[in-house]
C-alpha cells in the first residue's frame, strides 16, 4: 500500500506524536494532582453529582459505570504513566497494532476525564488534544510509512486551530481590525508570564506589527499548508516560531504547544526518509475508513468557519471528534482580579485585619513577578480571571470555594501558593475586585513592583462557616 505513505514524513511523525504524547503527559498530571477540590467526590462540583442526571450518550466517560476518587486517581495517573512511556518510545517498541491501542487507551482515558471535567475542563485544547489523540492512533509507528491521508488530517486540524482564531479575531472585536489589540492584551490575558510585562511595554508600532504578524500567522499561512513541498514546510515552520513567540509572551496551557505538534503533520524534517515496512492491508483499510469518517463530519466545522455567527472552541459531539477551535476574539481593555481575604475576627469592623490568599498563576502581590507555567494548566487560576470578567461565570463554584477555605480544606489549599491561615481556618472570607495594571518603567524602577491595583467594589459579601 505504498501509494497511500510517506516514509519521508517518518522523522517528522516522531517529533509530533513525542510532543504529543507529552502534552497528554501534562494533562493527565494536572488532574491528577488538581481533581480532588475540583471535581472530587468532595468537590466544589462533584462528579457523583454531575453524572446522576447524564447518561453515557450525554457524558461517555468510564466514570459512568461507577466513580469514586480512588477511580479518577487510578486513571489520571495510570494515564500519565502511559504518556511518559509512549514519550520515551514504547509505541514504537511493539508492534503496530499494540501501540494503536496504546494511542486509543490515552484518549479513551482522557475523553473520561474531560467529559465530567465540567467548567473546569472547558477550555479548547482539551478538545484540541482529543481530536489530535485520536488522529495518532491512525498515524502508525516506527515499524511502517506515516500515512499520506492521516498527515493531511492533521493539517486539516492544525488550518481551523489557526484560521478559526483569525476568522473570530476579524469578526470579532475591533482592535484586531485597527492592529491595536496588543496595546491591552498583554496585560489583561487570563495569565501573564515573566516576559509579559516587557511585550507589554514595547513601542506602539511593534504591537501594530505583532498583530499583523498574527494576522499572516493565522489567516494567510494556514492556506499554504496544502501547497507542494517545500512551501507546505516553511508555512508550518513559520507557524512554529509564531507559537515560540506566544509561549515567551504568556501563559496558556498546552495550546501552543500542541498547536508545535500539529505543524509536523506538514513540516518535512531533512533526512527523514527512514526503512519502514509496507503498510499491512488491514492498517490501510482503518485509515481510509477513518479519513471517511473525518472528512464526513468536518462538515460541521467548515460550515461553522463560513458562519458569520462562527462558534469558538465548540464540538459537535461528546466524543470530540473533529471540532471548531479559536481564541480572543474579544478582548478586555481592564483587567479585573477577584482577590480571596480571610479573617479571624468573629465580625467584621473598619478595624479587621483581611488576609489575602496566594494564588499560583494569577496576579496577587504586587511585587511578586508573574511566573512561567504552560504548557501546565492551573485551572482554578483561569476561572478566577474568568470571575473578574463575569460574576455569573462564577456563581457555580466560587461559594464552594469560599466554604472550603472556611473549612482548611486541604485539598483546596493545595491548589493555592500561600495559606495565611497556617493554624486555623479563618472565620469570614470575602471577595474584593481590584482593577490591575502593569507599573510603568519609572513606578518599577521607584518600587520593584510589577503591578498597581485599585479597589474597585466587593465582591462577595464575608462568608462564614455553615
Amino acid at each position: 500500500m505504498e501509494w497511500i505513505t510517506a516514509p519521508e514524513y517518518s522523522l517528522s511523525r516522531l517529533v509530533l506524536l513525542r510532543l504529543l504524547a507529552g502534552v497528554y503527559l501534562v494533562g493527565f498530571l494536572a488532574a491528577a494532582r488538581q481533581f480532588e477540590a475540583l471535581i472530587g467526590e468532595r468537590g466544589m462540583l462533584p462528579v457523583p453529582r454531575y453524572l446522576r442526571y447524564r447518561g453515557f450518550r450525554e457524558a461517555p466517560s468510564l466514570f459512568q459505570f461507577g466513580y469514586s476518587d480512588r477511580a479518577f486517581a487510578a486513571v489520571a495517573w495510570g494515564g500519565a504513566a502511559l504518556a511518559a512511556a509512549v514519550a520515551a518510545g514504547l509505541a514504537d517498541l511493539v508492534p503496530l497494532w499494540a501501540s494503536m491501542l496504546c494511542w486509543l487507551l490515552l484518549w479513551v482515558l482522557y475523553l473520561s476525564i474531560v467529559n465530567v471535567g465540567q467548567t473546569w475542563y472547558s477550555f479548547g485544547w482539551e478538545s484540541l488534544l482529543l481530536e489530535a489523540g485520536l488522529l495518532a492512533v491512525f498515524l502508525g509507528n516506527a515499524k511502517v510509512a506515516p500515512p499520506v491521508p492521516v498527515l493531511y488530517l492533521f493539517r486539516w486540524l492544525l488550518f481551523r486551530v489557526e484560521f478559526g482564531a483569525g476568522l473570530i479575531k476579524l469578526r470579532g472585536d475591533r482592535c484586531w481590525r485597527d492592529l491595536t489589540c496588543l496595546r491591552y492584551h498583554h496585560e489583561t490575558q487570563p495569565m501573564p508570564g515573566p516576559l509579559s510585562w516587557y511585550f507589554h511595554h514595547l513601542p506602539m508600532p511593534l504591537h501594530r506589527v505583532e498583530v499583523a504578524a498574527n494576522h499572516l500567522a493565522q489567516l494567510g499561512l494556514p492556506v499554504l499548508l496544502f501547497a507542494p513541498q517545500p512551501i507546505a514546510s516553511w508555512a508550518a515552520g513559520a507557524m512554529v516560531v509564531t507559537q515560540l513567540w506566544l509561549i515567551a509572551s504568556g501563559n496558556f496551557a498546552w495550546l501552543n504547544w500542541l498547536t508545535i505538534a500539529l505543524a509536523f503533520g506538514a513540516l518535512r524534517l531533512p533526512g527523514g526518509h527512514r526503512d519502514t515496512a509496507q503498510a499491512p492491508l488491514w492498517f490501510a483499510v482503518l485509515v481510509l475508513a477513518f479519513t471517511a469518517l473525518v472528512v464526513w463530519l468536518s462538515y460541521w466545522p467548515a460550515r461553522n468557519l463560513l458562519s458569520r455567527g462562527q462558534l469558538m472552541n465548540y464540538s459537535f459531539n461528546r466524543l470530540h471528534l473533529v471540532n471548531t477551535y479559536g481564541a480572543f476574539g474579544s478582548i478586555n481593555r481592564i483587567r479585573f482580579e477577584v482577590v480571596l481575604e480571610g479573617t479571624i475576627d468573629p465580625r467584621p469592623t473598619p478595624q479587621t485585619v483581611w488576609r489575602e490568599y496566594g494564588f499560583r498563576g494569577k496576579p496577587g502581590e504586587l511585587g511578586r513577578r508573574p511566573r512561567q507555567f504552560a504548557p501546565y494548566h492551573l485551572r482554578l487560576d483561569w476561572l478566577m480571571w474568568f470571575a473578574g470578567i463575569s460574576p455569573s461565570y462564577a456563581r457555580p463554584w466560587l461559594r464552594p470555594l469560599v466554604e472550603r477555605l472556611l473549612a482548611g480544606d486541604r485539598a483546596t489549599l493545595r491548589l493555592l501558593r500561600h495559606n495565611p491561615f497556617p493554624d486555623r481556618p479563618p472565620t469570614l472570607v470575602r471577595a474584593v475586585l481590584y482593577r490591575y495594571r502593569f507599573t510603568t518603567r519609572a513606578e518599577r524602577r521607584a518600587s520593584g513592583e510589577w503591578w498597581r491595583r485599585s479597589r474597585v467594589q466587593l465582591y462577595l459579601a464575608p462568608m462564614a462557616r455553615r
